[in-house]
């Protein structure tokens, strides 16, 4: 298993696009994508095509050596260990109230893994999703209701759900106090 490059280039790519001022839409025009898929992509929520990943750098017109100077291709540890401390925060687009921070991403046989904490206040909302991946909930605060396709799962803590994420889904906290929640996403190889 190694600390996975996925994070890393989509931690590039938002911040070369941050540094230039480009906005989400401008450099998904650019690479001939939409803009929600940029966004899934800076978030590491999909893995972009090969295609896709050129076109985006070209986007932001830096030459292909630059964007992967500092991109760590090191492996080999048994062990990795993480501080709090360096969980990294992200948001999603059109989600309010939901806290994510990502605690550790690795590829494992073929296997894109994240394993992510997920706050979610008492007024939270955003529009049901779905994701290219199966999804592992443990909810360790709080009280969810979690709709998944046509099907509801109201949630305390210590339950757990496990779901293909391909189908539409979304949390509403149902609780008086944030709800915290353990969340691996499984993305699939592709093809």
């Amino acid at each position: 298993m190694q600390e996975d490059i996925i994070i890393q280039i989509s931690n590039r790519l938002k911040e070369i696009r941050k540094e230039r001022n480009i906005t989400l839409q401008e450099l998904a025009e650019k690479a001939g994508i939409t803009k929600s898929m940029l966004s899934q992509v800076e978030n590491s929520r999909t893995i972009p095509s090969l295609n896709v990943l050129l076109n985006l750098i070209k986007g932001l017109e830096v030459d292909l050596n630059e964007f992967f100077k500092n991109i760590n291709l090191q492996s080999g540890n048994k062990v990795i260990f993480k501080k709090k401390s360096v969980y990294q925060h992200f948001e999603k687009e059109n989600a309010e109230g939901f806290f994510y921070q990502r605690m550790f991403t690795a590829t494992f046989q073929d296997y894109h893994l994240d394993f992510v904490l997920l706050r979610i206040t008492p007024n939270a909302h955003r529009q049901a999703v779905v994701t290219q991946a199966f999804e592992f909930k443990y909810l360790l605060q709080g009280k969810l209701r979690y709709a998944i396709g046509e099907d509801i799962y109201d949630m305390e803590p210590g339950d757990s759900l496990f779901f293909d994420a391909t189908e539409w889904h979304n949390p509403i906290n149902i609780g008086t106090e944030d709800a915290l929640l353990l969340v691996v996403y499984f993305f699939l190889p592709k093809g």
